[in-house]
């Protein structure tokens, strides 16, 4: 019997092993058997040669129209002029021509006018015509010899494999069908009770119908198995760990009445909406647990995360604990202290002489704050004076000690590593604080249920009453310049009437050194390098702009140069702001009506949702302005054109998904030489994996060790590497 972990050269020899892990990495059987088709074609089905694009690898079916041998000139010395072949196949639809300079006798006697074949190899052009040049292929039979060969051709699916330039599909084939004829008896981590519970196949014949189907019913029900092997196996770790975690022990934070929460919510010139009351009374409730919080809070841009995320960490506090956020730039940070100060008043002034009664204290602790700044922080931190601290990276250092942690409140949780937020966690001088992670950018189901599975999710979806619609146009700079003109005119309209504008690029400039490594190659396709922050800001003010007061902001300026931008920007002392992403999520002018986005195109559609999310903040109406050189119909286009057609943060978050491949999406969750992720697509199979995660629960719940099926605990084992589990562990 054929074990997953069984070296391909024990089974299909060295030079073909050799060969698989140069090219794709594939070592094991397992590796191998999981390398699945791309799709699948068939005998009648003829491929539309006229649509090959040059530089493409293809596999093709045609018929050889042609063949025709002629001497090149210059043969070698005192031996036989060189030959070559040329054979022009057809599908019906278009011709290709296949060049052949060596063993030109063979193939001539192969490729014979009538005869069809698989033809493989990377699309070239010679002479304005398109070739493969040494292409592999194989031929169909066209005797009676073959007659079982051939009706297999013409009746079975054929698998087309993702394949290199050394290595073709018809390679890939016959290795896996070399593995298969030696498979007998895989062990199957499936139970049977769940495959009968849900008409699932046996692995063994799953495997063979994915890769040897004689219909696409059995493409069908392969793929419904496999999928359900990736998403069940998945499921289980997270479900494991979701156990685990609720037997930590925490120490309860209740909600006290009459006290700092209360006063807080007393003061608001506003009502909550009913979303925040909701996900706030949920977020209470974990927090008055024995066990530790793990809840991750996802929003729409300017749903009022913040201020959900600032009445959970008043409840810590009234319990006597301390709260951190952590915040992934210094700008952010800057920005939420500042805000979280201006909504508490003076119940965020504790100690100070206009501090309220019941006050506590906020403090803000950065790796660019002076020395004296910084201990006074530090021991605020230290001697529990400050009950909520603020900070980056630079509250993760050692020295940086905390009186009793209860929440730790983690803000754009995708933009730390796992050390970072466990290093924080750690912090807690007894149990396990609790855990809140907030995010701006909606997460489609299937992807909170896999990437953040192991988390209790809660979303708000409702705006606060008041907020001012934003309207989102494309600018095709290129096609359309007139546009752009209008553009700036627009933005001086705007100022005119005592409000600001952003104007956001891909890059900083200014620095030869620094554009070396911010500022890509121009593509083949003769695109320019993308946009700077320095040279757009000059010559706004030089140009379209030019009597405005118009400033630049970027990570390459000091921190404090960075916060005093800022502080002058929200203050109206800047009409426009020409910035990099720097100023994507937590920055909050409510002055601020418009932004135009330069190379939109070079921006993904959960950036450009967030980037948006700065404009429209206060009761005056947005505009944001998707400039862009990339022509008409492609598909940077018309991913735009989805941006501009919604606001809705939750529905462009499945656009997003659309457009990422899955190992993107599912990012350190699936870490290791290759994701575990291979059939299953998380925006497609919903109801699967919402299915599998059910019964992972249900097994958990009844067998957390799995004893009962030794099978599906080593699947578990195989898929939690060290390297995976150690993330589970921190996440």
């Amino acid at each position: 019997m054929i074990s997953w972990d069984e070296p391909l050269r024990t089974t299909l020899g060295a030079a073909a092993a050799k060969k698989l892990a140069a090219e794709l990495d594939l070592r094991t059987a397992g590796d191998l058997l999981r390398y699945y088709p791309r799709r699948y074609a068939s005998r009648g089905e003829l491929t539309d040669l006229g649509s090959l694009a040059e530089g493409e690898q293809v596999t093709v079916l045609a018929d050889v129209h042609t063949a025709y041998k002629r001497d090149l000139r210059g043969g070698r010395p005192g031996g036989r002029p060189r030959s070559l072949l040329e054979v022009v196949i057809t599908d019906g639809t278009g011709k290709l021509t296949l060049a052949f300079f060596a063993k030109v006798g063979f193939h001539q006697k192969e490729l014979r006018p009538g005869r069809r074949g698989m033809f493989a190899g990377k699309i070239s052009t010679y002479r304005g015509k398109k070739q493969l040049a040494h292409p592999q292929y194989e031929m169909l039979p066209d005797d009676g010899s073959g007659e079982e060969r051939a009706r297999e051709f013409a009746e079975r699916p054929l698998p087309i494999y993702p394949a290199t330039k050394d290595l073709s599909s018809m390679d890939i084939a016959r290795c896996v069908g070399v593995l298969l004829d030696q498979v007998r008896d895989l062990p199957d981590p499936l139970p049977p009770d769940l495959c009968e519970r849900h008409r699932l196949r046996g692995l063994a014949q799953a495997l063979e119908c994915v890769h040897r189907p004689t219909d696409t019913a059995d493409i069908r029900l392969a793929r419904k198995r496999l999928k359900w092997d990736e998403a069940f196996v998945l499921q289980l770790a997270l479900a494991r760990r979701r156990r685990e975690s609720a037997a930590l022990p925490a120490r309860p934070r209740p909600r006290a009445h009459g006290a700092l929460l209360d006063s807080f919510d007393a003061q608001l010139p506003f009502t909550l909406t009913d979303g925040q009351v909701e996900v706030g009374e949920v977020i209470s409730a974990g927090l008055d647990s024995v066990h530790p919080m793990h809840r991750l809070l996802q929003g729409d841009v300017g749903a009022g995360k913040t201020l959900v995320a600032l009445r959970a960490m008043l409840q810590v506090v009234d319990a006597g604990g301390q709260a951190v956020l952590l915040a992934p730039t210094e700008v952010l940070a800057q920005q939420h202290h500042r805000s979280i100060a201006a909504m508490l008043g003076p119940l965020g002034r504790g100690g100070q002489i206009d501090g309220a009664e019941n006050a506590t204290r906020v403090v803000l602790l950065t790796g660019s704050q002076g020395a004296a700044a910084r201990r006074a922080a530090l021991l605020d931190a230290a001697s529990g004076a400050a009950g909520i601290v603020v900070g980056t990276h630079a509250l993760l250092q050692e020295h940086v000690s905390f009186a009793d942690l209860g929440l730790v409140v983690v803000d754009e949780q995708h933009r730390f590593g796992v050390e970072q937020r466990d290093a924080l966690r750690e912090k807690a001088a007894d149990g396990r604080p609790h855990v809140l992670v907030m995010t701006a950018t909606p997460i489609p189901r299937t992807v909170a249920m896999t990437v953040y599975g192991d988390l209790d999710v809660v979303s708000l979806t409702q705006l606060p009453s008041g907020r001012a619609p934003v309207a989102t146009h494309v600018v095709p700079a290129r096609d359309k310049p007139h546009f752009l003109e209008r553009a700036w005119e627009r933005i001086r309209e705007e100022v005119g009437q005592g409000r600001q504008a952003y104007v956001v690029c891909p890059r900083i400039g200014g620095d030869a050194a620094a554009d070396a490594e911010e500022a890509p190659q121009a593509e083949e396709d003769g695109r320019r390098p993308p946009l700077a922050v320095i040279e757009v800001a000059a010559g706004l003010a030089e140009g379209p702009l030019s009597g405005l007061r118009v400033e630049a902001l970027h990570g390459r300026l000091a921190p404090d140069d960075k916060d005093a931008v800022m502080r002058r920007f929200a203050a109206g002392e800047i009409d426009v702001l020409v910035a990099t992403t720097v100023i994507e999520v937590g920055v909050d002018v409510p002055n601020a009506t418009v932004m135009a986005i330069m190379d939109a195109d070079r921006f993904g559609v959960s950036q450009l949702h967030q980037l948006r999310g700065r404009v429209g903040r206060g009761d005056l109406p947005g505009l944001c302005l998707l400039v862009t050189e990339a022509e008409e119909g492609a598909p940077a286009r018309e991913r735009l054109a989805a941006v501009a057609a919604t606001t809705d943060g939750f529905e462009l978050s499945r656009v997003d998904l659309e457009q990422r491949r899955e190992g993107d999406v599912l990012g350190g969750a699936q870490s290791g030489r290759r994701s575990s992720l291979r059939m299953l697509t998380l925006l497609r199979d919903e109801e699967l994996i919402g299915e599998a995660r059910e019964e992972a629960v249900a097994y958990i719940e009844s067998d957390p060790d799995l004893t009962a099926h030794p099978p599906l605990a080593e699947a578990l084992e195989a898929l939690l590497t060290e390297e995976r589990a150690e993330y589970l562990e921190k996440t």
